[in-house]
């Protein structure tokens, strides 16, 4: 099924992916929201976002993948030059490679804190200090001191252990109503690489599960992460792609519609 156009509002903060531009073992896929840091090395594993972000918005990634035999894990963080300005191949590591050269900050997000599956959120701000947050972890200051005067985009390092994460996007909270930022350009056409049909399957029902058994499904059809059961559960964005049982963990890891990437 084509992805459903989508019509940015007042709410809407802008597309935002991984800029195209990144680390010598960085791949990306999923429309640029999935990096992952391939072959057998801890460091060469920068991205940026792909447009300046703003003060206050919380940049929001999740851990898919972790090589065991590294130490260290996640760096995040912010810089004033621009992705497109920067020549290739880029520096080795964000600490100390970018953090000693001016209009770059970047800090480590502690290795108990970022276990596979685990989600989190950094932002800048309006002080020019450097937060960080994750599920059940609070707020947690690593840095202060950004430069705020010049535009920012958003660095992260698949640093040590870390070697794969996926954007989930950014929010920004203002008086009336949150902001987010839309859906990848680029629709997801087949399942993440990481996602496991043994571990989708075992779940139970959920009231708050939107459902439609009486919509038509083409034959042949089948879940795109499980690939194995009937879609059964249609989407507030449309889409009718995931499987009960498979809807509710992606809704909880990933948060979004595997097609067009409209929040869940």
């Amino acid at each position: 099924m084509p992805a459903m156009p989508h019509r940015c509002d007042v709410t809407c903060l802008g597309p935002l992916t991984f800029h195209s531009r990144a680390g010598d073992r960085i791949q990306l896929s999923e429309g640029d929201r999935r990096a992952e840091r391939i072959g057998d090395t801890f460091r060469d594993g920068l991205v940026f976002s792909s447009r300046p972000v703003r003060v206050n918005e919380r940049i929001r990634v999740c851990v898919q993948k972790h090589a065991c035999k590294w130490k260290g894990a996640l760096r995040v963080g912010f810089t004033n030059l621009s992705p497109s300005a920067r020549t290739l191949p880029l520096p080795p590591m964000a600490i100390p490679n970018l953090t000693s050269v001016h209009g770059h900050w970047a800090a480590v997000v502690p290795e108990a804190f970022s276990p596979v599956g685990s989600e989190l959120q950094f932002w800048v701000s309006n002080s020019g200090k450097l937060f960080w947050e994750g599920h059940n972890t609070g707020r947690h200051k690593l840095l202060s001191g950004v430069d705020l005067s010049k535009p920012l985009w958003a660095v992260i390092d698949l640093y040590g252990q870390t070697c794969s994460i996926f954007l989930l996007g950014s929010e920004k909270k203002d008086w009336v109503f949150t902001r987010r930022s839309c859906p990848a350009p680029a629709p997801l056409i087949e399942p993440p690489p990481s996602f496991n049909p043994d571990f989708l399957s075992p779940c139970e029902n959920r009231e708050d599960v939107v459902s439609s058994p009486n919509r038509e499904i083409s034959a042949g059809s089948s879940c795109v992460a499980c690939m194995v059961k009937e879609p059964t559960v249609t989407l507030r964005c449309g889409h009718r792609c995931l499987c009960s049982p498979c809807t509710l963990k992606v809704r909880q890891h990933i948060g979004s519609c595997p097609l067009c990437r409209q929040q869940i």
